[in-house]
């Protein structure tokens, strides 16, 4: 089975990866949250760094593009090969207003006569690998009758599929019956994404769908980032490696960032999901949440490491 780690904007960063792959590992491929592209091919100097082999020394990183403009797609990944890379992912599952609103991500899914005249473009003459990370349609899952046809034109590298409609973001169960006519339809590679928490959730994933070899794991990887162990060699996570991986985290936003407040709204972030690690962790999240200086924040830290354990079978699925 290949492990891959979802990317999520305004966490997943090179400083949070290098962390998990240093205390965690286990990650096949880690995905950058996504670069959008512009017509001068330029990227914020954030979205550059973020890619910049020398930040993700020993991993396997895949940049994730967001676009509906294939120009651009084709020079951005232009760029993204000269700095070493063989596989690009295109983003057609955000469902964020914002960019839904825009026509990308899961919002370009409405539009399949543009998204194929799209996959046309960036496949005549591919730079590198492609690879989709899709959700099922943007309102209804019976959309995806005709995108699992279009995608089947193209040489995919692979096809990593979030099974569930943008209108759900994240709400409702993933559905299981389209994943599986994806399965059956598909030529090229699938990917599963979607709801895998616990040990529990990837044991039935596979019983239900044993051909699957490659999971993506998203917001299970970010409330335990030892949840592969735990799935691979049934070795939960402790304590020590956690509060190493923390402190990884913190540090290095310290070193990156400038002023308190930046530093505590990257950390108050994290702390959304992997407070959900420890028994008894509401009140301790709350105090994080509250805190307004670095001091107050380590010593909320220090009380929850201190004072609660982890948990080793369930995790509390995020909203």
């Amino acid at each position: 089975m290949r492990f891959y780690f979802a990317p999520l904007e305004g966490i997943t960063g090179y400083i949070y990866r290098n962390a998990h792959h240093t205390c965690f590992g286990k990650v096949d491929k880690y995905f950058s949250p996504f670069i959008t592209t512009n017509q001068s091919a330029a990227f914020k100097s954030r979205d550059i760094n973020d890619i910049l082999p020398e930040n993700n020394k020993g991993q396997i990183l895949v940049p994730q593009l967001l676009t509906n403009n294939a120009n651009d797609f084709n020079r951005a990944a232009e760029r993204i090969k000269q700095l070493g890379y063989e596989e690009i992912n295109l983003n057609l599952g955000c469902p964020s207003g914002t960019v839904v609103a825009k026509h990308k991500g899961s919002g370009f899914l409405a539009l399949t006569k543009e998204l194929e005249e799209f996959l046309d473009e960036i496949f005549a003459n591919p730079v590198m690998k492609i690879s989709i990370k899709t959700r099922i349609g943007k309102d209804q899952p019976e959309e995806f009758n005709k995108l699992i046809e279009i995608y089947n034109k193209y040489p995919l590298e692979e096809l990593i599929i979030h099974p569930r409609v943008q209108k759900d973001f994240y709400k409702n169960k993933p559905n299981k019956e389209v994943f599986k006519k994806a399965l059956e339809a598909s030529k090229n590679p699938l990917c599963y994404n979607g709801d895998i928490f616990t040990l529990k959730d990837y044991q039935e994933l596979i019983q239900e769908f044993p051909q699957v070899d490659r999971v993506m794991l998203g917001r299970g990887l970010l409330s335990n980032p030892g949840l592969i162990e735990l799935i691979t060699e049934n070795k939960p996570s402790d304590k020590i490696r956690v509060r190493k991986f923390h402190d990884m985290i913190y540090n290095d936003y310290q070193d990156f960032l400038s002023g308190e407040r930046n530093v505590l709204f990257k950390m108050k972030e994290v702390w959304i999901y992997l407070a959900a690690l420890f028994t008894e962790h509401e009140k301790y999240l709350k105090k994080i949440k509250k805190s307004e200086r670095l001091k107050d924040y380590e010593e909320a830290v220090e009380r929850l490491f201190a004072e609660q354990e982890i948990i080793v079978n369930v995790i509390k699925k995020n909203p």
